[in-house]
């Protein structure tokens, strides 16, 4: 981000509540996001160059990042807290409709330790902890076709 993007203030607003989040201009076709923590994103068009994310790959981070709280702890319990996981979030804009019509999100999870029974299990809680728990992908559901899985296994789609 520019030093000149530094200069812009988040203009306040009398509907600011727990949850709000605001992005503001900080030259042509870029803004910066923040949210009430004071943790800032650089948002811009996918065509200019430098550090930011376009507003599409912030909609797949938000999904790969609900994918990955959501299954956090249920992990952590069978895996130990040490575990390793790197959730991915694929897919394109249709250019003739200009939406995202799916998205696979790939839970990359080391599981091969476990007996093969104690693995599906195991990948079945993770789906239901999905599915339950995370809120961007019940916001998008029946919008977006979205496919999950868990390392190596396609789970039922949420």
């Amino acid at each position: 981000m520019t030093e000149q993007a530094n200069d812009y203030a988040h203009a306040v607003s009398e509907q600011i509540g727990p949850g709000s989040v605001s992005v503001t201009r900080v030259g042509p076709r870029r803004y910066q996001g923040l949210n009430e923590r004071g943790a800032t994103v650089a948002i811009g068009g996918a065509e200019l160059e430098g550090e930011h994310f376009t507003p599409g790959e912030l909609l797949k981070l938000a999904l790969a990042g609900c994918v990955g709280l959501s299954v956090d702890r249920v992990a952590a319990r069978r895996l130990g807290d040490e575990y390793a996981m790197t959730v991915w979030a694929h897919g394109r804009s249709d250019g003739e409709s200009n939406r995202y019509q799916q998205i696979t999100e790939e839970v990359v999870i080391d599981l091969s330790a476990l007996e093969a029974d104690d693995r599906t299990k195991l990948v079945g809680i993770m789906a239901r902890a999905i599915e339950k728990g995370c809120t961007v992908g019940r916001s998008v559901e029946g919008a977006i076709d979205v496919d999950t899985e868990i390392d190596g296994m396609r789970v039922e789609a949420h």
